[in-house]
Order: structure tokens, then sequence, then C-alpha cells
């Protein structure tokens, strides 16, 4: 896929650091006009107690208003694992089309077999508004930007980049972080350094902006890097580590992470495009716990 990045249009970008699931979401306003995207939302999750809050998000739509903002796209860059998505709840206050890339339906169809979701649950993607393809194009107002599929943490994840700045999810994190993990169903270490290699194909100058950090070593928060950076520092990917290389640490390194937290609520959320599951005949909503199934 051959891609020109616009250096000169540069978007503001205001994050909004979660520290329950060590996630920034994203508001991106388009340097010409009040358009914005809200990128990779957060619904706030008691989970032992089943309650579901919206502090995180009502953050984000109390920014929008105050800046006089009008959000074009709410955009999940992939199906998070470890937080859940609030961009309905968001849709419903503010508006804008909420998108996804295209191999959603891999995801759907893998996860509406582990959680037993039946006929009904439609694995056709049709829970999102939008369904990106490699390299289509949209506009947050006249700022053209276009979707890049790099799959690897996942198969449906995207890395969006609107003007000079490029949100990659997981694909990345900041430099002394490396690399996300590559072990969920669907994840392939060799596709996810090619996705990286994807990514920093861009130009230097390049402004990334990750889904989580959690500090290394006692550092601040941190959510911007540049192309350049990763290129020079990234502990996992930079200095020119091969494939091979990458695929041997990662997979080692994937043996021992534990699953995220909120994983089993995540995907069953996140799937359906941050919905809640149906509910009962008598109106309440459950989450499934498949046991041995993840």
């Amino acid at each position: 896929m051959s891609v020109t990045v616009d250096l000169d249009v540069k978007p503001d970008v205001k994050g909004f650091f979660d520290p329950a699931t060590n996630t920034i979401s994203y508001v991106v306003k388009d340097p010409n006009s009040d358009a914005c995207a809200i990128i990779d939302s957060v619904m706030d999750i008691d989970y032992a107690a089943g309650r579901i809050t919206y502090a995180h998000a009502d953050e984000i739509i109390a920014y929008v208003k105050e800046k006089g903002l009008t959000v074009d796209w709410l955009i999940e860059t992939h199906v998070h694992a470890d937080h859940l998505s609030a961009a309905p709840y968001i849709q419903k206050a503010l508006g804008g089309k909420i998108g996804i890339g295209q191999k959603i339906t891999v995801v759907q169809d893998t996860f509406g077999k582990v959680f037993n979701e039946g006929t009904e649950f439609q694995r056709d993607g049709s829970q999102f508004d939008r369904l990106f393809q490699d390299g289509d194009h949209y506009r947050v107002g006249g700022m053209d930007c276009f979707a890049m599929h790099t799959p690897g943490h996942t198969p449906a994840c995207m890395t969006h980049v609107m003007g000079d700045a490029a949100f990659v999810g997981d694909t990345l994190f900041m430099p002394d972080g490396g690399s996300a993990r590559a072990d969920f169903p669907g994840g392939d270490a060799g596709q996810l350094y090619d996705s990286i290699q994807k990514v920093l194909s861009l130009p230097d100058a390049t402004r990334l902006f990750i889904c989580h950090d959690y500090g290394p070593n006692g550092r601040e928060i941190r959510w911007e890097t540049s192309v350049g950076d990763e290129k020079a520092h990234n502990i996992h990917v930079g200095h020119g580590k091969t494939r091979e290389e990458f695929v041997a640490m990662r997979t080692a390194r994937d043996k021992t992470l534990d699953m995220p937290k909120l994983i089993i609520p995540s995907l069953q959320v996140n799937m359906r495009g941050g919905d809640l599951p149906p509910a009962d005949e008598s109106g309440k909503r459950f989450l499934k716990v498949p046991i041995n199934g993840l």
C-alpha cells in the first residue's frame, strides 16, 4: 500500500489517561475546523460488583462540549482485551460514526464461539457503522485520514493516520515499552513485526500516539513519540532488530504474561461495538465466564 503523510497538517490531539486500565483515549481535532474524532474511549467497570459507570467517557464528552467540537468519528483501533469501549455511550451524547477494522468479523467468529453466543450474535461487523479496509480514506472535517491494517496483536488492528499524527493502538508502545503481546487467539508475532515495520515506514517526523503506557522503571506516563524515535530507541524493534529476533523475543516474553484482568468482559462488550450483551426476559444483562475457554 502506497501512502502519503501530509506533515503540514497538524491536528490538535488531547489525550485522556485512564489509570485503572493504563489506556489513553484521544480527541483529535481537524486544525481547520471544529470537527474531531474520538479514539479508543473507555467505559468504566467494577468487575467484582458488576457495575458499569461512565466517568472517563463523561470527561471526554465534557471536553468536546466545552471546546464546541463536532464528532465525526468514534474510532476503535482494535477489539481491546483490557478495557471496555464507551463508543455507543459517547455516540448517544455527541453523534459520530463508530468504525473498526474489517477483520472484526474474524474476532467475532473466534470469540462468538468462545462465549457460546449462538446464532443470534451477528458476526458480520454490523454492530459498527464502518468497517475499514487497508488503505481506506475518510475525513474528519476537511482533514484527509487513512487506515492501515496492522495485525499481529489481533487480526483487526488498524493504525489511523490523521495529518502528521498516527494512532497505533497496541501495535507499538513507547520506545522503552517495546511492543504489545501477540499470543491472543488470532495474534501472530511475525505479523506484528511486519505491521510495526509498516508503521515505521512512515516519515520519521510522523507523531505516534499509543493506546497504553505503564511507566516502565517508574517514569511518568507518556503517550506521544515519533517514527524516528521508535526506529532509533524501541527496545523490541529498534536498532535494526530482525524479524527472527523479534519473534523469538515476543514468543518467549508472551509465555510469561498473565491474561489482562478485564479480558472476559472486554471481549464480550467490544466485539459488540461497545454494547452490553442483550438483556434476558427479566431485563437483566449478564457476562459469561468460559471455564478453561481462553
